[in-house]
């Protein structure tokens, strides 16, 4: 599905790191790429402005504002996702509580996506829970889910002694045959994709590579992660790390295709490399 002005403005400020800003040039020339005019990003922007998403950063260039900060820093972890895991002792981390009554449609999509975000499956009504296998243990989960939108009220605690009954069908909550498939199908798209890549012209690179890689860094952010047996970690690990590559040649790319279209020559030659590295977003 094409990005939207919004999604893409967003993801790229996003790729760019909460505190930094991005000019509205760069942006155009980065929506160009998916026939958004001009002047769509203009008004987007304002838009975002308005909604508080985004902030002015001096003239003529925005950076996310504070609560889509918040989110992007959560989603920046995708790189170090395989160092929040540790080893797994049975036990869960359970959320106990529902959305108060009478909040807003947002308030329940911040709640929803706070849940989702950290794998949490329902397991009865009302309760929530995921493998206590990330790093920090329950402390850190508690806090992460409240910067990404849980309400305070709701009780975060470890739970354990499960009957066998009540602990086959917690382990049953996550499909890990359908994650491991997603691996490999992804892990073979982008290999496909960096082979033929040099026979594509640049701005279909530049494109291709923003789709793909954005399909595959969702997929990391949203994974549960989730300690073996649910799943094949080993496959896990060996596809965020073809991720990770994929996202270094992805910026290349679009270094190479920001300087050209904004006639830099720096940009334009300047590779990066492992004494060279390139900047964190893709379009600073």
């Amino acid at each position: 599905m094409a990005p939207t002005a919004k999604s893409l403005i967003l993801d790229l400020l996003s790729a760019a790191g909460g505190g930094v800003s991005i000019t509205v040039k760069k942006l155009a020339v980065a929506c160009s790429l998916f026939d958004i005019s001009e002047n769509s990003v203009r008004v987007t922007l304002v838009r975002l402005s308005s909604a508080g998403l985004i902030e002015a950063a001096g003239r003529g260039e925005y950076r996310l504002g504070e609560v889509a900060a918040e989110l992007a820093t959560e989603v920046a972890g995708w790189r170090t996702a395989e160092m929040r895991v540790r080893n797994w002792g049975g036990d869960y981390v359970a959320v106990h509580g529902s959305a108060p009554v009478g909040s807003d449609r947002s308030v329940r999509k911040r709640r929803a996506r706070a849940l989702q975000m950290l794998g949490f499956r329902e397991l009865e009504r009302g309760l929530s829970v995921r493998p206590n296998n990330l790093d920090g243990g329950i402390d850190s989960v508690r806090s992460r889910l409240h910067t990404l939108g849980l309400e305070l009220e709701a009780s975060v605690f470890c739970a354990s002694g499960f009957d066998p009954e009540l602990d086959a069908r917690a382990r049953h909550l996550w499909d890990g045959k359908a994650l491991e498939a997603s691996y490999r199908r992804l892990r073979s798209r982008m290999d496909a994709w960096l082979e033929r890549a040099p026979e594509l012209d640049l701005d279909v690179q530049a494109r291709e590579v923003f789709l793909l890689g954005a399909s595959a860094i969702r997929q990391v952010v949203y994974d549960p992660l989730l300690p073996a047996p649910l799943v094949d970690a080993e496959a896990r690990r060996a596809f965020v790390q073809d991720v990770q590559a994929f996202d270094r040649a992805g910026r290349a790319i679009w270094r190479r295709f920001l300087g050209l279209r904004l006639g830099s020559a720096a940009l334009s030659t300047v590779q990066p490399s492992d004494d060279n590295p390139p900047p964190d977003g893709w379009i600073q």
